[in-house]
């Protein structure tokens, strides 16, 4: 396995022009850096039907939402995924995914709701939890109001937003509500184990380091019992009856173990899952549209699935 060759250019030209890494600033400036690599590597001015940002009733307050129409929305309601942006609980915002997220709505011809949830230190676990969800039952409650069909509803997120949309929709299976039709888990937190292989082999020059998962770990999971599924969604009692899902893993990605350990957790408890790793990428690429090949089609493939299965 080695490295794509564009991501080894980036990492490269990185490490050759270090900078000062998120985990060394102040959390506010780490976040601004954050939106800055978004800025700079992620596809830019990608076109879309129309964009709303609003707020929604939340658990601890109005929750900011933007909703997504694809160019090509035609008449009549669409299928909807709701989705919860990457950035270990901590960073990250609609602004770094907003990309992704047009992406999304145009390739897969649906609605797309992205949920700006409580973000750590200032709202440690179980706020930005909560708040998915609670998005995710205004979604089901109120997607007529905005031409979303609610009887085709997916939910997804990349990296700590796979960890919330795989644990909403453990949460909506318990609950019995609102049905969930399909998951989507780009890259997914899904266990607090910072001791596999994988986590070893990655641990440092591949974008998301140990370091860095370390870091997010310590600003959310304040006093958490770190084998609470709504934490680690890969220590549930059981998986099955979960809605179908789409796994992608990174071969340089300090969570790919975890990742596929989830698909393959899923495929034994009976649900339909299609697991994909891309051996060449690392962490976060589906936010480098700009900078990666494989990473537009990654995110082409992705939609595809998702609009199979919101058919």
């Amino acid at each position: 396995m080695a490295l794509d060759p564009q991501v080894k250019a980036l990492l490269d030209g990185m490490a050759a022009n270090p900078g000062p890494r998120i985990i060394d600033l102040p959390v506010a400036e780490g976040r601004e850096m954050y939106r800055g690599l978004a800025a700079a590597f992620d596809a830019q001015g990608v076109p879309i039907g129309s964009v709303e940002d609003r707020t929604i009733p939340g658990p601890a307050g109005e929750i900011p939402v933007r909703i997504y129409t694809p160019v090509a929305a035609g008449s009549g309601t669409l299928p909807v995924l709701v989705y919860f942006h990457g950035g270990g609980w901590v960073i990250g915002d609609l602004e770094t995914h907003d990309a992704l997220c047009r992406s999304f709505a145009n390739e897969a011809g649906c609605k797309v709701v992205a949920v700006d949830y409580r973000l750590a230190p200032e709202h440690v676990f179980p706020a930005a939890v909560d708040d998915c969800y609670a998005a995710v039952k205004w979604v089901a409650a109120n997607g007529a109001s905005i031409g979303a069909d609610v009887t085709r509803i997916a939910v997804s997120g990349d990296s700590a937003g796979g960890n919330l949309a795989a644990v909403v929709s453990q949460i909506a299976k318990a609950e019995k509500g609102p049905k969930i039709s399909f998951q989507l888990l780009i890259y997914p937190v899904a266990d607090t184990n910072i001791d596999t292989a994988s986590y070893t082999a990655n641990a440092s020059g591949y974008f998301l380091e140990r370091d860095g998962m370390i870091w997010f770990f310590d600003h959310y999971l304040k006093g958490a019992d770190r084998n609470d599924p709504r934490i680690a969604p890969l220590k549930a009692a059981s998986l099955a009856g979960l809605p179908k899902a789409y796994v992608v893993t990174a071969g340089f990605d300090p969570l790919r173990d975890e990742g596929r350990a989830y698909a393959d957790a899923l495929k034994a408890a009976g649900v339909d899952t299609v697991h994909v790793n891309y051996d060449g990428m690392i962490h976060g690429f589906f936010n480098l549209q700009a900078a990666f090949d494989v990473g537009r089609e990654a995110v082409k493939a992705a939609a595809k699935a998702l609009k199979e299965a919101l058919k």
